[in-house]
């Protein structure tokens, strides 16, 4: 079908060239949205078959930030597909790149057990890095109402949601149907 077939018949012209793109997975808002409200979600993969023990952490994580932001969305990577955020478990302290990362590109998440023996939650731990791969510096100290300040809201702190500010933030960066910032390639290690 030729392309102002298409555009007479009501297909989005930036769903097309996303779609034509081969770029970033998107996702089309509802037809019901006003164009002007539409806006291509960035879909990023996840691996996580390196973080066992972790894997309830890592699915409550994701499906905070899934409920708290609507223009990127993180999935599980198929076995043996790319993943831009790969999570592995280790001894030490949780740890994570700064993103926002971007399709194509990857970040490493390590969900460290030294923090869960002294008593942080691992659905907050997972979270928390999660933000970190997504863009968000910490924020320490800082309550345990805001997400991103880690370790520094104490042991009894579970909060796993990000506050208003943090999905702002985080919403601003993918605005544009990908990473408006690019990477800062730092490790950012959240021991207290």
């Amino acid at each position: 079908m030729p392309l102002g077939m298409w555009l007479k018949a009501g297909t989005s012209a930036t769903a097309l060239v996303l779609a034509m793109a081969g770029g970033a997975t998107a996702a089309t808002a509802p037809a019901s949205q006003s164009s002007t409200a539409r806006a291509a979600a960035v879909t990023l993969r996840y691996d996580d078959s390196r973080a066992a023990g972790w894997e309830a952490a890592i699915a409550a994580g994701v499906a905070s930030w899934n409920a708290s932001v609507s223009n990127v969305r993180l999935v599980e990577a198929a076995p043996g597909t790319a993943a831009e955020i790969v999570i592995v478990a280790t001894t030490g302290w949780p740890q994570a790149t700064l993103g926002p990362v971007r399709p194509g590109r990857q970040v490493r998440v390590e969900l460290g057990s030294q923090a869960v023996s002294q008593g942080y939650n691992k659905t907050r731990i997972a979270a928390h890095e999660l933000g970190h791969s997504l863009g968000l510096p910490d924020t320490k100290p800082g309550p345990c109402s805001q997400l991103m300040s880690g370790s520094s809201a104490g042991t009894a702190c579970t909060n796993a949601t990000p506050n208003t500010t943090e999905r702002s933030r985080v919403q601003s960066a993918y605005a544009s149907g990908i990473a408006a910032l690019a990477p800062t390639n730092r490790t950012l290690i959240d021991a207290p």
